[in-house]
């Protein structure tokens, strides 16, 4: 027994526990070092550069094939499609079409691809087809994003029952079996209801939206790993396709077993890129394929610091914001383009020569307008700065509406919203301004027989007047305005959040 005992605390000393035990300890560190830096080699700017390069010929070859205008899915789709292929971007996010979360976005509404599929009936193929082409990719692992096996078709769907009042098998939900299990589509079928009901709340201008579709949408699942499929002529499918395209491959192991080839290359960019945008990748595309690793990092930050020396113009000019005649939102680099009677401006640049760093300032000159400045930065801190500046647009634009209602003037006012990039910050504090001194069909709110004028109370009431109640509901109809007008506002949560703190107190 003794023996027993004694050979067992030899042979529980002998052997090894962990995977530590087999080696030292110093070879262990310099083994996961060793696996960190592979990975880190494979996952390298130049092998995503390329990658993404690969994936675009792919792009290109099946919109020759097809001769379709392509649509890039933001934000990576624009990675794979030159500047001059590219009619337009849209917003459809991947978390809408996960397991159990399926959803439509009253946020990023899409309705610019209406549009594209009316202007480019004159775009068509040899057998005749009116559609467009969605082009996004998925990361390790997947066939097909989220996005386009899920979120395009509820989209489709919800947009035909909505524009058309139609819910027969032509006008119903279509997912590529592959990807979309019988069951997860049932799932989601059974919410197109409530999510065409949510949509119907919006109040959009249906009957316009109505005149750019001949027929119902359907999308058309494309993939590198799957034959390209035929589509039918026009007079055999009276639809317009929306052909969903996949622009990178599968792939099933490690990106070392697919020579240096990085499925979704151009996802996350935020975390790789170091300041390269797609446009600057496709404007320097020899260039920075012809480098090598080491030189990379230096040729991105002469090619972005140059792009900040561009005029912000040239990226996205002034919006009229409709129903109405009187808001825009724009970049700052548009804030010249029009004389205008007043101007919200969130950016550290000051928007004129000479105006002081204040929260208010009216103009002393007739070359100048009214101008309300936030000097805060962009991103998450600068929506989070919202939050204690909001409430300072009420008593900035109530003089300015109530002049023009005792004292109408010849021409409509011309109000401007600005922040560098025009499709954030502004957009809360244009919607802030919708929501506050407009009615449902865009005209100015007459305020002046309110009983309570006080400037400090309305952030704190759910009814501001005339008849207007402040609610997540009306927040987002008037949103749906600015996403009608302008395809490329994003505003962050963050700023969304500010605008309903602001509004209605959560």
């Amino acid at each position: 027994m003794s023996l027993q005992q004694s050979d067992l605390n030899c042979a529980t000393s002998s052997f090894p526990t962990s995977t530590a035990s087999l080696i030292f300890p110093s070879a262990s560190q310099s083994f996961s070092k060793t696996l960190s830096s592979l990975k880190s080699s494979t996952l390298s700017v130049r092998n995503r550069l390329s990658s993404i390069y690969q994936d675009s010929l792919f792009v290109q070859q099946v919109a020759n094939r097809y001769d379709l205008p392509l649509i890039a899915n933001e934000r990576c789709g624009s990675w794979y499609i030159p500047p001059e292929h590219k009619v337009g971007s849209a917003y459809f996010k991947s978390t809408d079409g996960h397991q159990g979360q399926w959803s439509f976005s009253t946020r990023r509404l899409n309705l610019q691809i209406l549009e594209f599929v009316r202007h480019h009936k004159g775009y068509k193929t040899s057998n005749q087809h009116e559609e467009e082409f969605e082009t996004d990719s998925t990361r390790r692992g997947k066939s097909m994003p989220d996005a386009l096996s899920k979120t395009v078709p509820i989209w489709c769907a919800v947009m035909n029952r909505l524009l058309l009042d139609r819910q027969d098998q032509g006008f119903g939900l279509h997912t590529p079996m592959s990807v979309v299990a019988p069951s997860e589509r049932s799932q989601i079928e059974s919410r197109l209801d409530r999510f065409v009901s949510e949509a119907k709340r919006l109040q959009l201008d249906t009957s316009t939206l109505r005149q750019r579709l001949s027929g119902p949408l359907r999308p058309v699942f494309v993939t590198p790993d799957d034959p390209l499929p035929s589509l039918p002529s026009q007079a055999q499918a009276p639809y317009h396709p929306i052909v969903c395209l996949t622009s990178s491959h599968r792939v099933h192991g490690t990106e070392n077993s697919e020579d240096n080839y990085i499925q979704g290359a151009g996802d996350d960019s935020e975390g790789w890129s170091q300041g390269l945008t797609p446009a600057l990748f496709w404007r320097h595309k020899d260039t920075l394929m012809s480098a090598i690793d080491a030189e990379l990092p230096q040729l991105i930050a002469s090619f972005t610091a140059s792009a900040q020396t561009e005029l912000p113009s040239q990226r996205t000019a002034a919006t009229l914001i409709t129903p109405t005649s009187v808001i825009y939102i724009g970049s700052l680099g548009s804030i010249h383009s029009k004389t205008w009677d007043a101007v919200v401006c969130c950016s550290h640049t000051k928007p004129f020569p000479g105006l002081q760093q204040t929260a208010f300032q009216s103009a002393n000159t007739a070359s100048q307008p009214k101008v309300l400045h936030f000097p805060i930065p962009q991103g998450k801190l600068g929506s989070r700065a919202l939050r204690t500046r909001l409430h300072l647009i009420h008593p900035f634009l109530q003089p300015i509406f109530q002049s023009t209602i005792s004292e109408p003037a010849a021409k409509p006012l011309k109000i401007f919203f600005t922040c560098p990039t025009g499709i954030d910050i502004a957009v809360g504090t244009a919607l802030v301004a919708l929501c506050l001194f407009f009615d449902d069909d865009g005209n100015t709110l007459n305020f002046s027989a309110r009983a309570d004028k006080d400037t400090e109370v309305w952030a704190d009431r759910k009814t501001l007047g005339a008849g207007v109640i402040v609610d997540k509901t009306l927040i987002r109809r008037r949103m749906a305005w600015i996403t009608t007008a302008r395809s490329d506002a994003r505003p962050s949560r963050e700023t969304l959040q500010a605008v309903n703190t602001c509004l209605i107190g959560r």
